[in-house]
């Protein structure tokens, strides 16, 4: 079978490859407290994705990535770019062509700002032709920016109160736990990064063409529903050298 890596996996997970996050989920799961006393804590969706989470490599990504030079032949990651400081994407893009071996696939799912643009173009339009179009909008501008503005965690914030506030209190805010998106990737500046970087052969691709065999049986891409699992997204491979 082939080594493929799912970085920053979150909860979308797969048998058919290695998952790594560092999510406070995963950490839970990998401590004796943490197993019994989360699920006590945790409700509803939160505590079916920690009960999940067994087949995850709890790692932080900023020491790197837990590979051999060369070893691996794909690497994905989905909605994780957006998440890093500008500064830290050379370094983070050299460490994935480290751990491929030549000709190996870097399959990249980000938020796509030329889809959100259009759809809030297409918003403004509307709500300018017919008021009754105007709430809608503000919720269209809220899709678009949401994520780099938000203060708090979106799971916390649908806590009760002495919930929401240990969580805090604890956890930090939305910036700390990594949930803020720190830039947006497009058709042309997300290229442009990778061929910085040394990848070659980059392609946008739809959601279901991939160099990666099998890729659809992995169905890291696919929602329960069987369809595109988040169809804001824009999808980018590329060939490590």
């Amino acid at each position: 079978m082939s080594a493929i890596l799912n970085l920053g996996c979150g909860t979308k997970t797969s048998p058919m490859v290695t998952n790594i996050d560092r999510s406070i989920h995963a950490r839970l799961r990998r401590t004796p407290v943490g197993r019994r006393l989360a699920p006590l804590v945790l409700k509803g969706e939160r505590r079916r994705l920690f009960l999940g989470m067994d087949d995850v490599l709890v790692h932080d990504l900023k020491k790197g990535i837990p590979a051999s030079e060369g070893s691996v032949d794909a690497v994905y990651h989905s909605h994780v770019l957006e998440h890093l400081d500008r500064g830290a994407v050379p370094g983070f893009l050299a460490e994935i062509r480290r751990v491929l071996r030549p000709g190996g696939v870097h399959r990249i799912v980000v938020p796509d700002l030329e889809w959100y643009a259009r759809e809030y173009l297409d918003s403004l339009e509307r709500a300018c032709r017919n008021p009754q179009a105007r709430p809608q909008h503000d919720t269209t501008v809220s899709q678009m920016i949401l994520q780099m503005v938000r203060r708090e965690a979106a799971g916390t914030s649908e806590q009760a109160p002495l919930q929401r506030h240990v969580e805090n209190l604890l956890l930090g805010d939305a910036r700390k736990r990594g949930e803020t998106h720190m830039w947006m990737w497009d058709r042309v500046n997300l290229p442009e990064v990778l061929e910085r970087a040394g990848f070659r052969d980059v392609q946008i691709v739809d959601w279901q063409i991939s160099r990666i065999p099998a890729w659809n049986k992995i169905g890291l891409d696919r929602g329960p529903d069987g369809g595109e699992y988040k169809p804001e997204s824009m999808y980018v491979e590329a060939l490590a050298p």
